[in-house]
């Protein structure tokens, strides 16, 4: 391992560590524009200069000069700093002086360096160059004249995307940062590049002239619009989320979030309940919380446990959840669902609900097949990180599911269950790769369990998974990955029918009347016409679908509201943080059910948030700690006929998944662009 000194400071660093890391190792910040950790580098801006001794007498790349044993390194000589100022000379000979009215103020690193190395006059009198902008969709705004040409937006479109549409063009001064095809970046992780760039030169196109950083609130949070769990940090002016940004997690989304996460957030101000409301006479009408909750207890009470059931929605808190399954409970029912979209898990071996081998461990992973699921579009950092690892070159993959663009080479084993039956039984060349590789894993998606023989399909894996040996002592490869936020959770409450019953049959007990009352939390993924005549709970933040079926409704928090609890598909427990103050009558959803339990007579014996969250304690033990809590293996699945229809991802537009994507005007433009559009010419869907 080569030792080297560093103003000063002797290090030992690894093998390959190029100089800018070791001085990061001990702390020396040295300027850069091009250079990202998680990028190829570049070497293109040059501000990251440092002189290098032994070697020629003048300044070098540290981000692309490998250490060497002896080397002694000044970060902040004279010749240094000349070397550094004169750079930035250079970079402000064409950049505009439009700082203030430029979105990056503020948070530039252009601005912070030239305070440091800039000039306070320029010696260039020639006319700055003038960049015509670009198209890059409904998401990023362009100003080309501002780039520097860091090339971080092409490598990260190219290398973490896997969505090569951006690039440069041109020779020297007119070389420019385009979209090749002119048309919108058709990547799901797009919005990322206005964090990557250095300067103004992209930014937010839903918040353009919105705010400025230093007016912000920050609070950081967790993402549940899927299940992946993404770090964030929300970023508030007063009552209103102002933008959404991804927080550093290495072991869940390193440091990206997809455009929905980033950009859905303008729909937590439309479609909201804000107030509850009674249906009178057809029509839902506004009501205060005694008539609301008289309305309920007016229904309820006298009524036999069994006509009364209680289903979970997608983004249903952990406490809400275990509150609502308290009072459920005292009322004498076990009519609980948290599976709206009707999955076949089994809730009593937790290893055959979680992504048991974790999402960082993709990068140890050296066979991949991929049943019945589209990890682009369900959970798109997660599909980069799979790409990560495809391009080590270490990874083989293998797909049972529609053929579609993943961003990575794979194997197409077939579209349907017979495939995987194939595969299950050793019968394919595929099954050979996962049987002899150190790392095997395979990824279960809800296309495959939500079927009416999902069960079967569940078994089918188990079985695939003892025979390509999957299952070591220090590896589990077998791996579900949801798309409801709350689904792990509520698996882990027990928030599921007794008797082996399951979502079809409280539909179905609903649609003859032998369920009278439905409570749904935040439940409106579903079909609710196969409700019947039962009267409807709907609990939630937006007039979306269960709002509209109801008979009673009552106003809750969305996730930027509230601290609340989430499970993640790997296990993971975190938590969400309050931002901002739920809007008008709507409360906090436990202190709703918490409410709601003492009007119908059993009241629950918490008054606090400490209080509900050692009851989740009480109910499963994974609850006590935030890390991943690796699960006990065990036999599950069923056994039947399987039907030959293909597999299909329950997502068909990323867009538009849940209450509060479907009321972004943001997001409806994304649908517009990226799905109703290419569909139109007949292109696709994915890139």
């Amino acid at each position: 391992m080569p030792k080297l000194t560093i103003d000063g400071i002797e290090i030992e660093v690894e093998p390959g560590t190029t100089v800018l890391q070791a001085a990061e190792q001990l702390g020396i910040e040295i300027p850069r524009f091009c250079y990202h950790e998680r990028l190829s580098i570049a070497g293109n801006c040059r501000m990251c200069l440092v002189e290098v001794a032994p070697g020629p007498p003048k300044p070098v790349a540290s981000c692309a000069m490998p250490t060497a044993d002896g080397m002694i390194v000044k970060t902040d000589s004279p010749m240094v700093r000349k070397a550094r100022k004169g750079v930035m000379e250079f970079i402000l000979i064409n950049h505009p002086l439009d700082c203030p009215t430029c979105d990056q103020g503020g948070e530039c690193d252009l601005q912070d360096q030239a305070m440091l190395y800039g000039c306070d006059r320029g010696r260039f009198h020639e006319e700055k160059r003038g960049v015509q902008d670009k198209d890059f969709g409904p998401l990023i705004k362009n100003f080309m004249t501002r780039c520097i040409l860091c090339t971080r937006c092409v490598r990260f479109a190219t290398e973490v995307c896997g969505v090569p549409d951006v690039g440069a063009i041109g020779r020297g001064e007119h070389t420019e940062i385009t979209t090749y095809l002119d048309r919108a970046l058709a990547s799901e992780l797009s919005g990322n590049l206005v964090d990557l760039c250095p300067v103004g030169a992209l930014t937010n196109k839903p918040y353009a002239f919105s705010a400025r950083s230093w007016e912000l609130r920050r609070t950081e949070s967790i993402d549940v619009l899927d299940a992946m769990g993404c770090n964030i940090r929300i970023d508030t002016r007063g009552s209103q989320v102002m933008r959404v940004l991804p927080r550093v997690n290495e072991d869940v989304n390193e440091e990206w979030i997809s455009d929905k996460s980033r950009h859905a957030c303008d729909g937590l101000l439309r479609q909201r309940l804000d107030t509850p409301y009674v249906r009178r006479d057809g029509q839902l009408r506004p009501a205060s919380w005694a008539e609301a909750f008289a309305a309920i207890a007016g229904r309820v009470k006298g009524l036999p446990g069994g006509r009364i059931a209680a289903i979970a929605g997608d983004q249903a808190d952990c406490e809400s959840m275990v509150a609502l399954k308290d009072l459920m409970t005292a009322l004498g029912s076990d009519n609980l669902e948290c599976r709206q979209d009707g999955a076949r898990v089994d809730p009593s071996v937790r290893a055959s609900y979680l992504f048991n081998s974790t999402l960082a461990g993709i990068e140890a992973a050296d066979a991949l097949l991929i049943i019945g699921a589209n990890p682009r579009w369900e959970a798109p950092v997660l599909n980069a990180r799979i790409r990560k690892r495809y391009l080590t070159g270490k990874l083989k993959t293998g797909v049972v599911g529609p053929r579609i663009h993943l961003t990575y080479r794979y194997d197409h084993l077939g579209e349907g269950p017979a495939a995987l039956k194939e595969v299950a039984a050793g019968r394919h060349p595929f099954f050979e790769v996962m049987k002899h590789a150190q790392r095997p894993m395979l990824i279960l998606g809800m296309g495959a369990l939500t079927r009416a023989d999902g069960g079967v399909v569940l078994g089918e894996a188990c079985k695939l998974a003892y025979a390509a040996g999957l299952i070591k002592p220090d590896w589990n490869g077998f791996n579900v990955l949801h798309t409801a936020a709350a689904r792990v959770g509520g698996l882990d409450l027990g928030f599921v029918p007794g008797r082996g019953r399951g979502l079809a049959d409280l539909l179905a007990d609903a649609g003859t009347g032998a369920i009278e009352v439905v409570y749904l939390l935040g439940a409106d993924e579903m079909d609710m016409t196969r409700l019947g005549k039962a009267f409807v709970i709907y609990q939630g933040h937006h007039g979306d679908a269960g709002a509209q079926r109801a008979d009673v409704v009552l106003p809750g928090a969305a996730y930027t509201e509230k601290d609340a609890t989430y499970v993640n598909t790997e296990g993971r427990v975190q938590n969400t943080r309050m931002a901002t103050f739920p809007p008008g009558e709507a409360r906090e959803d436990w202190k709703i059910v918490r409410a709601l339990s003492e009007v119908l007579g059993h009241r629950l014996p918490f008054d606090t948030l400490a209080q509900v969250r050692s009851r989740l304690v009480q109910v499963n033990p994974v609850f006590a700690g935030g890390e991943v809590t690796h699960a006990a293996w065990g036999a599950f699945g069923e056994s039947g006929t399987l039907d030959p229809a293909p597999f299909l991802s329950p997502i068909q537009n990323f867009y538009m998944t849940d209450p509060i994507s479907r009321a972004s005007a943001t997001m409806a433009e994304c649908t517009r662009v990226f799905i109703m559009a290419r569909e139109a010419q007949g292109t696709g869907t994915h890139g």
